[in-house]
């Protein structure tokens, strides 16, 4: 239990914040699963369309620090060479 004022406003400050990483985080990990099922199923313009998205939602949390700016450079720049697989493997 906070003792002062200004630690009742951080504990308030903190549940709002965790709430807000929380949502994003989950909103981040579905628009994942839609594009590695996408290029699990072939579907090349699906998982392109999909991965505009995702790459966006990365970008975002990487620079609001929900996630560290490499790992979402990293997980961008393995959809992306998990697409261009696909793709290759879709064109012969």
């Amino acid at each position: 239990m906070p003792n002062s004022k200004s630690a009742t406003k951080r504990l308030r400050q903190n549940a709002t914040r965790r709430d807000r990483n929380r949502a994003t985080k989950s909103a981040l990990r579905t628009q994942l699963r839609k594009v590695r099922e996408a290029v699990a199923s072939g579907d090349v313009a699906l998982a392109e369309a999909e991965y505009i998205v995702v790459a966006k939602k990365l970008d975002r949390a990487g620079s609001h620090k929900i996630l560290h700016p490499n790992t979402a450079s990293r997980t961008k720049s393995r959809l992306q060479k998990a697409i261009k697989k696909a793709k290759q493997a879709s064109a012969e």
